[in-house]
């Protein structure tokens, strides 16, 4: 039971948490972010599940919430089941293999200014839709392969639709007295402090009671 609410619960909303916080720092990203839902969804109603495949800058930001902050440090162990190579090493059979997902989301070989929350790096010029799987393991979002998590496309969906409707319904600013987010994480991706801010309605009332 842990798994599964680590994995459904805690891996998406500590995306969508990690994100907001992002963009708050950078608030030309969240009004960005905005922009784009108002325009898919209007404003005369919520956002749905049909929204999803438009809202691409909105699944790019979730991309760089989990590249840069991964739920937890490592994945789940893995044992080889021949002799292989990766990279140069010699990985004998029996061996347990552990992903740090920390170091692959910032491997400056990877990725440029790694440390830097940049959603736009996760959208190609042909306008082809984002997806927050990554069967590149360039990160570590839902896992890939046979011991994939077999419910990616439920948490891909959740993760949008919370983050999708946080930024559609109402406009976020940090707290007067508060310059900028704390975004130290602790020995996985997760905020060492909780995420505080202010948040305004920007939708018609009666659409809060749907």
């Amino acid at each position: 039971m842990q798994e599964l609410m680590l994995g459904g619960a805690d891996n998406p909303s500590n995306a969508v948490e990690c994100a907001l916080a992002e963009m708050i720092n950078q608030p030309y990203k969240l009004q960005q972010a905005t922009e784009e839902v108002d325009k898919v969804v209007g404003k005369q109603r919520m956002v749905q599940e049909s929204d999803i495949p438009k809202l691409n800058y909105v699944k790019a930001c979730l991309r760089e919430a989990f590249r840069l902050h991964p739920v937890v440090p490592f994945n789940p162990p893995h044992v080889s089941t021949i002799d292989t190579m990766v990279a140069n090493y010699f990985i004998p059979k029996g061996s347990h293999v552990l992903l740090s997902r920390h170091e692959l989301g910032r491997n400056p070989k990877v990725w440029s200014e790694p440390h830097k929350f940049k959603p736009e790096r996760h959208q190609k010029n042909d306008g082809s839709v984002v997806v927050l799987s990554e069967p590149d393991l360039k990160f570590i979002s839902f896992g890939t392969g046979r011991r994939g998590c077999p419910a990616v496309v439920l948490g891909s969906t959740m993760a949008v639709m919370l983050l999708g409707r946080l930024i559609h319904a109402f406009s976020w600013t940090a707290p007067p007295n508060v310059s900028s987010i704390n975004l130290k994480s602790n020995n996985g991706g997760m905020l060492d402090e909780p995420l505080v801010l202010e948040a305004k309605p920007r939708l018609a009332p009666e659409l809060y009671y749907i």
